[in-house]
C-alpha cells in the first residue's frame, strides 16, 4: 500500500527475482487480447508493468472480461457502472474476478492473489492467470472468445476410447512387460549363495 517502504536485503532479492519473470511481450499480446474482447473502449496501458498493472488495479476491466467469455444473460461479476474508487472495493472487485475464473475452469495455481495485483507484488502471476484465462477460451472454443486464437495454447482434452468387448477380453491375455519378463535372463555361471567364487589363477 502507499506506507509500504522500500525492501533490503533477502526481501530485495526475492522481489527483484519476481519482477524479473514479468514478460514484456506477453503483456502486448494480453492488452491485444483484452482490447479485442472488450473493444476499444477500455483504453490501452502504459507500456511496462507498473502501466499493466495500474491499467488492471481496479478489477473492472477483468470483471469485464471474464464476464464476455459467458453467454448474454448469465454473467458471473457485476461491474459497476462507476469505477471504485475506494480500496476496499477495488479490492472486492478483483476478488470477484478470481472467483469467476475459477469458475470459468482457471486452477488455483495458476491464479494471482489479490495483493499481487493491487500493490504490484508479482505480475507476472496476474499474466499467468490471464494466460490461463486466454487458453480456456480458446479451448472451449463456444463462439465467446475474440482475437487470435494463436495468441494461446489450447488445453489437452480428453479423448474418450470406446473398446469391444471382445478387444477388452484379447487384452486379459497379454502379459505387459511393465510386469516383467523373463525371456533373455539366465542364471548362467551362477553360484549357489554362500559358496565362495572359484578363481583359477
Amino acid at each position: 500500500m502507499a506506507n509500504k517502504g522500500p525492501s533490503y536485503g533477502m526481501s530485495r532479492e526475492v522481489q527483484s527475482k519476481i519482477e524479473k519473470k514479468y514478460d514484456e511481450e506477453l503483456e502486448e499480446r494480453l492488452v491485444e487480447w483484452i482490447v479485442m474482447q472488450l473493444g476499444p473502449d477500455v483504453g490501452r496501458p502504459d507500456r511496462g508493468r507498473l502501466g499493466f498493472q495500474v491499467w488492471l488495479k481496479n478489477g473492472v476491466i477483468l470483471s469485464k472480461l471474464v464476464n464476455s467469455l459467458y453467454p448474454e444473460g448469465s454473467k458471473p461479476v457485476k461491474v459497476p457502472d462507476n469505477p471504485p474508487s475506494m480500496v476496499f472495493k477495488q479490492m472486492e472487485q478483483v476478488a470477484q474476478f478470481l472467483k469467476a475464473a475459477e469458475d470459468y475452469g482457471v486452477t488455483k495455481t495458476d491464479m494471482f492473489q489479490t495483493v499481487d495485483l493491487f500493490e504490484g507484488k508479482d505480475m507476472a502471476a496476474v499474466q499467468r492467470t490471464l494466460m490461463a484465462l486466454g487458453s480456456l477460451a480458446v479451448t472451449k472454443n463456444d463462439g465467446h472468445y475474440r482475437g487470435d486464437p494463436n495468441w494461446f495454447m489450447k488445453k489437452a482434452q480428453e479423448h474418450k476410447r470406446e473398446f469391444t468387448e471382445s478387444q477388452l477380453q484379447e487384452g486379459k491375455h497379454v502379459i505387459g512387460l511393465q510386469m516383467g519378463s523373463n525371456r533373455g535372463a539366465s542364471q548362467a555361471g551362477m553360484t549357489g549363495y554362500g559358496r565362495p567364487r572359484q578363481i583359477i589363477s
